[in-house]
């Protein structure tokens, strides 16, 4: 089973990075507002899989083994791993939503 441990609104990624255990694996959806080149402005719900290194792997197994179904029925638009929770900033999920124009 899949528990909501915390919801946030108006979080900024370093914010959320904060929230985020550096040593345990965890699911995030975050809906982005991703500021395009030509001034639109779209809502990606991003659906991101932090998995850092060292953590037990029992966690790391329940975490990837639950992982497949929950993307499916969350309908995420934007599905991302990171190997540690240091790696999830704006610079980075802007240069992942640019691949996707």
């Amino acid at each position: 089973m899949i528990v909501l441990d915390e919801e946030h609104e108006n979080i900024s990624i370093e914010e959320l990075r904060e929230e985020l255990p550096s040593q345990q694996p965890r699911y995030v959806l975050l809906s982005y507002v991703f500021a395009h080149d030509d001034g639109r402005k779209s809502f990606p719900l991003c659906f991101i899989f932090i998995s850092p290194q060292g953590c037990k792997p029992e966690l790391q197994m329940m975490y990837s083994g639950s992982k497949k179904a929950l993307e499916k029925d969350i309908g995420a638009t934007k599905i991302f791993e990171l190997r540690s929770v240091d790696e999830l900033t704006e610079e980075w999920l802007v240069e992942k939503l640019k691949f996707f124009r």
